[in-house]
């Protein structure tokens, strides 16, 4: 139990750094500020689009695999350049591309469910860690990492109006490029790992 504890640790810093709610939250607050009620209830819907798409790609994930003959190694080196990529952008001083949403509309599923929250360095994330949760307790401890990151952005949607407007602007940009170092560290680890097992496997071949 302490390797999947230890697992899930991984499983819910690795999703909370690619979902990275803290500079969602300001876009949120933008794509719902014709609403004058009911932006809880599209916090819930956009949390719970994220969710399921997230929970989808974690039970096909080993499918998709095994389909397409990826081997864990190497998503494993994409997932990484995909965090290191995204980081990048976040370091620099690259936010979000933000899209038009006009009044009337609900953009709780498409754009804020996805791709703003689970987007493809997410999604690909969940995959990776559920080709490497052989067992029953990994596979548990990634899907209470997954119901922890989706209650946790839920819970920063709905306070979202409230704590934008108090932070400013350097606030949002000192919380977005921790995130960012989180996910470019991250990113390295994942490199590492699936270069280590492909030159292990190499080293027992040769």
């Amino acid at each position: 139990m302490t390797g999947a504890a230890e697992f899930g640790v991984v499983a819910f810093t690795s999703l909370l750094a690619m979902l990275n709610p803290f500079s969602a939250a300001p876009i949120f607050v933008s794509m719902t500020s014709h609403m004058k009620t009911g932006r809880k209830r599209t916090a819930l819907r956009a949390s719970l689009t994220a969710g399921i798409a997230l929970g989808l790609f974690a039970v096909g994930g080993a499918a998709i695999f095994g389909f397409f003959g990826i081997t864990v190694p190497a998503f494993q080196i994409a997932g990484g350049l995909l965090f290191l990529i995204s980081a990048m952008k976040v370091l620099q001083g690259y936010e979000r591309e933000r899209e038009e949403v006009t009044e009337g509309q609900d953009p709780s599923v498409v754009p804020i469910g996805i791709p703003l929250i689970a987007g493809a360095g997410s999604l690909s994330t969940v995959m990776v860690l559920a080709g490497q949760a052989r067992e029953a307790a990994h596979q548990a401890a990634l899907g209470v990492a997954i119901l922890v990151n989706v209650i946790l952005v839920l819970l920063v949607l709905i306070i979202a109006p409230g704590v934008v407007s108090r932070l400013g602007r350097s606030g949002q940009q000192i919380l977005s490029k921790v995130m960012g170092l989180l996910s470019a560290v991250i990113g390295v680890q994942f490199i590492l790992n699936g270069l280590s097992t492909v030159l292990m496997d190499l080293m027992k071949r040769a």
